[in-house]
């Protein structure tokens, strides 16, 4: 039974999820995108302050593009590098308000369950022709939307990881609420009276974390009572800030050797081997606890711990996902921090993305599960991969049309190091191959 006369519904007006609608349109198919906010991009504005280290020429996808261009529209400059607000309010709010996907875009509408339609999750036999169904939650009570197909560009900022080392919440973190913030505050200007002349202790390894560092150390030029604790998990920095001049995206670079420079001038206290058990509040303020040693007291604390997807969007389909990443199998072995990341992950589409319930893709952020160092870039590929999917080109869908600036480093375990032996701070297309390709 065919459904051809359904939408394909995108969840989430992000970067991705509108580049996603654009290349369906070009493939004559028709987007139905649902967003949770009252805006486009509004995970996105929730660390506008952020400068990105993609430049435009890599944050506008080429199917937007042409939509904007039939209309118009002049790129920014290509070598600049937008914010997370520039982002959102010189590409995707000019995107979504053109006629071609303004009525096709609903704002103010969260997805609360995906299914089929009459079918759960036990149910076999005649699934595969039942249409999607999309329960949504509005300002007028619940929906249910019926689709061919759907594209899950949800994302997963709603979804931060907790403090505690154990994957669990810390023992008092909830408690401690107030206290905590999980992502970028803009500590240089909405937050800053929040963090000025305060303890604060930032948790986490990667970008987010250097981003909040290196505001905290602003912050505290202005205001020298500021006190930065960072607290890591791991025992060694090792290669923490990147790659340096090696790195393919140049202000990804610059970012490290800058958190680098700060850390050796002794602005930070830093705490490595560091698991987070408990918190605790003390008369003089919050304690931070693992391992026998404490950390504080702190006023304040910001979660850079990364996030994970909602899988329970998705209970009631067949999906096959890494029981370590949380991403489909196919992928996982390929962004697994524990395997290796050597360079940048190759790119991939909808083969790698698929699930045993066809007509289903995570497409984004939400599509690396638990994994991290994401690219808009990757995430336009697998949006394009995926409408040519759906189209029923898989000629096209199998066609790889990105490559990725490389990083610079190379992490991996014990056994993929012995096989790296420098091959990563080559150019790809002179390396020889193994884990490094």
């Amino acid at each position: 039974m065919s459904h051809s006369d359904l939408p394909v519904v995108v969840l989430g007006a992000g970067p991705v999820g509108l580049a996603a609608a654009a290349h369906l349109l070009e493939r004559a198919l028709e987007p139905l995108v649902l967003e949770a906010g009252d805006r486009v991009g509004a995970s996105v504005l929730e660390w506008g302050q952020v400068r990105m280290f993609s430049p435009w020429r890599f944050v506008v996808d080429r199917a937007a593009g042409v939509l904007l261009a039939r209309h118009g529209w002049t790129p920014p400059e290509g070598e600049g590098f937008p914010t997370g607000r520039d982002l959102v309010e010189r590409y995707l709010e000019p995107l979504a308000a053109l006629p071609e996907l303004a009525s096709r875009v609903r704002l103010r509408t969260r997805a609360l369950a995906v299914s089929r339609s009459g079918f759960d999750l036990l149910k076999t036999r005649g699934r595969e022709a039942a249409p999607f169904v999309v329960r949504a939650e509005t300002a007028e009570g619940e929906i249910e939307l019926a689709a061919q197909a759907v594209v899950d560009a949800s994302g997963t900022w709603r979804n931060p990881n907790p403090l505690g080392a154990s994957g669990l919440p810390a023992f008092g973190e909830g408690a401690a609420r107030e206290r905590i913030f999980y992502g970028i505050p803009d500590v240089l200007g909405a937050e800053r009276e929040r963090y000025a002349g305060k303890r604060v202790l930032v948790v986490g390894s990667g970008h987010s974390a250097l981003n909040a560092l290196l505001d905290l150390a602003g912050l505290a030029e202005q205001a020298p009572a500021t006190r930065i604790y960072w607290a890591l998990r791991r025992e060694r920095l090792g290669n923490l800030f990147g790659g340096g001049r090696r790195d393919g995206l140049a202000e990804r670079g610059r970012l490290g050797e800058r958190a680098e420079a700060l850390l050796s001038s002794g602005g930070i206290e830093l705490v490595t081997g560091f698991s987070l058990e408990r918190l605790r509040l003390h008369e003089d303020g919050l304690l931070a606890e693992g391992g026998g040693r404490v950390i504080g007291p702190l006023d304040e604390i910001i979660a850079t711990t990364g996030f994970r997807p909602d899988l329970g969007l998705t209970r009631e389909l067949r999906l096959e996902l890494d029981p370590v990443t949380e991403a489909p199998v196919r992928l996982a072995g390929l962004i697994d921090p524990n395997v290796h990341s050597c360079g940048t992950v190759p790119p991939h589409g909808a083969v790698e993305l698929g699930h045993p319930e066809p007509g289903y893709f995570a497409v984004g952020m939400k599509s690396y599960g638990r994994a991290p160092t994401f690219l808009l870039l990757t995430g336009y590929e697998q949006a394009r991969s995926v409408a040519a999917a759906l189209a029923g080109d898989w000629e096209a869908a199998r066609r790889v049309e990105l490559q990725l600036p490389e990083t610079g480093v190379c992490v991996t375990d014990a056994l993929a190091a012995a096989c790296c032996n420098g091959e990563c701070a080559r150019p790809a297309a002179e390396r020889a191959g193994g884990c490094c390709s």
